[in-house]
């Protein structure tokens, strides 16, 4: 009796969660629908440095901001509470960097006295309107004159231009340019008579609008950030910028809280790394163990081969732990592909999401390099990362979404996505994957390295640390290959990604072990239940996953209060 009670429970449990999943919210189409309309203004109004640019977008905002008031937030399910809280966040992101941005045009628009014949001319073109030749002509040659007049005023100094004023200036001519030579080529061949009156003096306003951005150029204030050797030019941010941007992601510490929260976790690490070198009879050297480790790796040409067993052997781990229900198309979609050697100076190990992508030596490497990615790309280093970068991480997660509530993709975070993938590997430790202490050294170097990847992003980007420190500190703390070292801390700084992206990986991980913690050791879900309702609700803040997951009613004015570490001083 008790257990026909207990598959009962189960089966409601399983309904409810399956109710959730599709359940419609009223917030969906809005979403989709802000950020369509604001992709349609960007690409429309292609002068962003102008007021009409500014006036137009701020319009939006508002008419947002006020649309968004206008619905009953009481009368909202949890589903819709969640998306109201994330498309606010949205707008009133959107909007604060507007305003930043226009303060700036506004404070530095007089490097520009000409903008407004470049602005009239683009207007025009904007809605077809036939531009007279002659008339044309006659502001092209206006706009040369006081193009080369100003420039000639900067570079004397009878304008006065800060070296930060300059900077500003150099980019937005640069910006003009692109837009007037676009839109000139509208014309040009396409209305004979235009094209015979203009065709001569077009050149020359371009070309003083590039000398302009030379005499710009050479005022505009340096980097401060010398190179240090690295060859790594990045951009740190600072304190207040790393606290708003922790608030816009719902992570409720500060970068103090979050690099101490990264310090207890690299102490768990470095006790079990000496468990598994004293089992690999190193003793507590455990560099010498990681050495060891790295000699371990496939010979030439045989990684792809590795890689696909090394796949199917973690699909075959989660599914007979009945830690997840993975759909059978997902299991036979993914696919393969080698990095070039110009990649793997960006990403010298494995990357993953539709397909896995693969570090490995190619013929016109030097043989330093090849076997620095022979090392680093070793037998056990592999097997605790392909499943990290398929199934059931990345891979499946990007089947998912663009399966179940994908208006929810623009709400995307790095502490969902990579946080994800990383919340497995601590899992998979837990549930015993590792076969043998070599296996564990493997499974223990990423984590210590995501570990490090918090303490050296904090210390760059509040100003601690070079990118030369950051590089010595994987290599010494973590025992990276040098040039492995000076390629994760180029992806980082360098390589497109958002100054909170690196420190998503274990922050994202702990969040999702947390409310493991919560929810499954509980007993309130299964783990299949748990982690296939996490991706049936799409890339969004943790918080909001489990705000969803808890089925809290959060307030119209909610803030970010979650404690998923404990509390840190």
């Amino acid at each position: 009796m008790r257990k026909l009670f207990f598959l009962f429970f189960l089966l409601t449990v399983a309904l409810q969660l399956q109710a959730q999943t599709n359940e419609a919210s009223l917030l969906g189409p809005l979403i989709n629908q802000y950020h369509s309309d604001g992709t349609m203004l960007n690409r429309k109004y292609t002068l962003k440095q102008s007021e009409e640019y500014f006036k137009r977008m701020e319009r939006f905002y508002a008419e947002w901001r006020k649309q968004l008031k206008s619905l009953p937030f009481n009368k909202l399910t949890v589903n819709e509470r969640v998306d109201y809280i994330l498309l606010k966040r949205d707008i009133r992101a959107d909007s604060a960097s507007l305003q930043q941005s226009y303060s700036e045009f506004k404070s530095n628009i007089f490097t520009l006295p000409f903008a407004k014949t470049l602005l009239d001319f683009e207007a025009k073109r904007r809605i077809g309107t036939q531009q007279d030749g002659k008339v044309t002509r006659q502001h092209f040659e206006q706009l040369k004159a006081a193009i080369q007049k100003t420039a000639k005023a900067v570079e004397n100094k009878d304008l006065p231009v800060t070296s930060l004023q300059a900077s500003w200036a150099q980019q937005t001519v640069n910006q003009y340019q692109a837009v007037f030579m676009e839109a000139y080529k509208f014309y040009d061949g396409y209305d004979p008579r235009f094209t015979e009156a203009t065709k001569a003096v077009y050149p020359d306003v371009v070309d003083a609008m590039k000398d302009y951005a030379d005499v710009l150029g050479r005022i505009a204030k340096p980097s401060k950030i010398k190179d240090d050797g690295s060859g790594i030019i990045g951009h740190p941010i600072g304190r207040t910028a790393l606290l708003s941007n922790l608030k816009d992601e719902m992570i409720a510490y500060t970068p103090e809280q979050i690099e101490a929260i990264a310090m207890r976790e690299f102490a768990w690490c470095d006790v079990e790394m000496l468990k598994a070198s004293q089992e690999m009879g190193f003793g507590n050297d455990w560099k010498k163990a990681l050495e060891k480790v790295k000699t371990d790796y496939p010979e030439l040409g045989k990684q792809p081969e590795l890689v696909y067993q090394l796949a199917n052997e973690a699909i075959d781990f989660v599914e007979k732990n009945k830690l997840i229900a993975i759909p059978a198309l997902a299991k036979e979609g993914w696919r393969m592909r080698m990095l070039s050697p110009s990649e793997q100076l960006y990403a010298p190990f494995f990357l993953g999401g539709e397909s896995v992508l693969i570090a490995y030596p190619t013929a016109d490497m030097s043989e330093e390099a090849k076997m620095m990615t022979l090392r680093g790309n070793n037998r056990h280093f592999s097997r605790a990362v392909v499943f990290h970068e398929l199934i059931p991480g990345h891979n499946l997660q990007y089947f998912m979404q663009s399966r179940y509530k994908p208006y929810r993709r623009v709400f995307g975070t790095p502490f969902w996505t990579e946080g994800w993938s990383l919340y497995w590997e601590m899992l998979l430790w837990d549930k015993n994957f590792a076969k043998s202490p070599e296996d564990k050294i493997g499974m223990l170097f990423w984590r210590m390295h995501r570990c490090a990847r918090i303490i050296f992003s904090m210390n760059y980007h509040l100003g601690k640390w070079t990118p030369q420190q950051c590089i010595d500190f994987l290599v010494d703390r973590v025992g990276f290959e040098p040039a492995n070292a000076a390629a994760e801390v180029r992806r980082s700084f360098t390589g497109g990604y958002g100054p909170l992206y690196q420190i998503g990986y274990m922050l994202g991980g702990l969040q999702f072990r947390a409310l493991h913690k919560e929810l499954v050791q509980s007993g309130k879900m299964t783990n299949i239940d748990f982690h296939n309702s996490i991706l049936h609700e799409n890339n969004m803040p943790v918080e909001m996953v489990r705000a969803l997951l808890t089925r809290q009613q959060l307030p119209e004015n909610f803030s970010t209060r979650w404690k998923f570490a404990g509390d840190i001083k």
